[in-house]
């Protein structure tokens, strides 16, 4: 097991007001911190997702965690082979390498805080997100940057099944 010693000096602040936003309801993300500015530490954003709103399609990490707590709603969220419907208050931890999706639960708003550790800089791939959603690139364009991001797609036919049902 590696030790991550974070490589910053000064307590990291970000005001509501200063967050960058990005995206468009029904789902918005807030940039938080990223990994700069946490010395390697984590990378954190807060996703709001409107009526059952779709968050990321299966994916994983080779080198870090994803925590999501859920701050109000509900929210649907693929860990491996297992969807946990989880509500206000609750945690899911994804360690390295497990695929997971996430989502608002059908007909249901969710505020999830979401932290990746070690941190990487992520800020970037929310944008890029953003350009394919506004048609400015081409979703496979997301292929390219898989490495960069350590964000890679996974197929998830239990995540295609309980998403179809709703």
């Amino acid at each position: 097991m590696s030790l991550i010693v974070p490589t910053f000096d000064d307590s990291v602040v970000v005001r509501a007001a200063d967050a960058e936003t990005v995206g468009a309801a029904p789902t918005t993300l807030r940039l938080l911190a990223d990994s700069g500015s946490t010395g390697g530490a984590l990378s954190a954003q807060r996703v709001s997702l409107l009526d059952g709103a779709n968050g990321a399609a299966p994916h994983h990490h080779t080198r870090s965690a994803e925590l999501f707590y859920l701050l109000d709603g509900t929210a649907q969220l693929l860990s491996g082979e297992q969807v946990v419907t989880a509500e206000r208050g609750d945690l899911v931890i994804v360690p390295p390498g497990l695929p997971h999706a996430f989502a608002a639960a059908p007909g249901e708003d969710a505020e999830i805080l979401i932290v990746i550790t070690p941190g990487v800089e992520r800020f970037e791939y929310f944008r890029h997100l953003a350009r394919i959603a506004y048609g400015k690139v081409p979703p496979e364009s997301l292929l390219e940057v898989q490495e960069l991001y350590d964000t890679y797609f996974a197929e998830s036919p239990t995540w295609n099944r309980t998403r179809t049902r709703t």
